[in-house]
């Protein structure tokens, strides 16, 4: 594969994906921080077979990170990163300083609403506010037809639809399953702060939502049944740091009461210093028939 070109400046990405699409090409965006994993790597791949051109942004975005968060310690491997680009045949990488996203008298902000309020959203005011301004100013800059997002974030994702329905973006949005380890553990840039035995413990979430999945596929339908026993599970791991264990509906993520239909379950948990979150659909008992597992 060809090493793909590096754009730096937002009016030269936008040149580039004007002229892509005037040749008939549709373009396919994946927006990352860097750091990148076989997470990111799937959805490039995918991004690259269902577009003319394929474009992979990355930038750390400050404004998605609160007070005391990791914004000066994330993971910045450029070089490296720009290789695995390549490897998955992203045609443009989009790499912008922070200066081009904000300059000094950037002032607008999107209100992301209420899917962004609990869970994430309340663990870290602001963060939603950050990410679905940059992702509107993605949006406009690389001029998408279509933009890939992961299930891991996956109230990432419900802001970023919302975002796309209520402004109108002419985007569509292509979600990609969790890309997990061998052992289960959902692949994160912030892994990467694990030590060996925080790793180990950070399977726990994992465990948590496989008991989850188990006990509605059992027929357990009190959703708070089953974040109580994901709970119980986050916390019998002496590293664990338990943030919050629920069962939403996917598409609001406001609380459910009863597994009468399909339901997402979540968790952030901090092992050690490092904060990490996993979801799981859940599939009642009763809707699992004709379904795909």
């Amino acid at each position: 594969m060809s090493a793909p070109v590096g754009i730096l400046e937002v009016a030269a990405m936008r040149r580039w994906s004007s002229a892509a699409r005037a040749a008939g090409k549709p373009v396919g965006l994946v927006p990352t921080m860097g750091a990148l994993h076989e997470g990111h790597l799937s959805l490039m791949r995918r991004a690259r077979a269902e577009n003319g051109v394929a474009v992979a942004s990355i930038f750390v975005n400050p404004t998605q990170f609160g007070p005391g968060e990791d914004l000066e310690k994330y993971p910045r491997r450029l070089e490296e990163d720009l290789a695995l680009c390549g490897q998955a045949g992203i045609d443009a990488v989009f790499v912008p300083a922070a200066d081009e996203i904000y300059p000094k008298d950037f002032a607008l902000f999107v209100d992301p609403g209420p899917v962004a309020q609990p869970l994430e959203g309340a663990s870290r005011p602001g963060h939603f506010r950050g990410v679905a301004t940059v992702v509107a100013k993605l949006f406009n800059i690389v001029l998408p037809d279509r933009a890939y997002f992961g299930q891991k974030d996956a109230q990432q994702v419900a802001v970023i639809k919302h975002l796309v329905r209520d402004l109108n973006f002419g985007v569509e949005i292509v979600v990609g399953p969790t890309v997990r380890e061998p052992d289960g553990l959902a692949m994160s840039s912030r892994n990467a702060y694990l030590n060996p035995g925080e790793r180990q413990a950070a399977l726990c979430l994992f465990r948590a939502l496989g008991i989850a999945r188990d006990l509605a596929a059992g027929g357990e339908r009190q959703a708070t049944q089953v974040a109580a026993a994901m709970a119980e599970e986050v916390i019998q791991e002496p590293l664990a740091d338990l943030d919050y264990a629920a069962v939403v509906d996917p598409e609001t993520f406001e609380d459910m009461e009863s597994l009468d239909r399909p339901a997402l379950a979540l968790l952030a948990v901090r092992i050690g210093n490092t904060r990490l979150i996993d979801n799981l659909i859940l599939e009642p008992a009763g809707n699992r028939r004709g379904k795909r597992g």
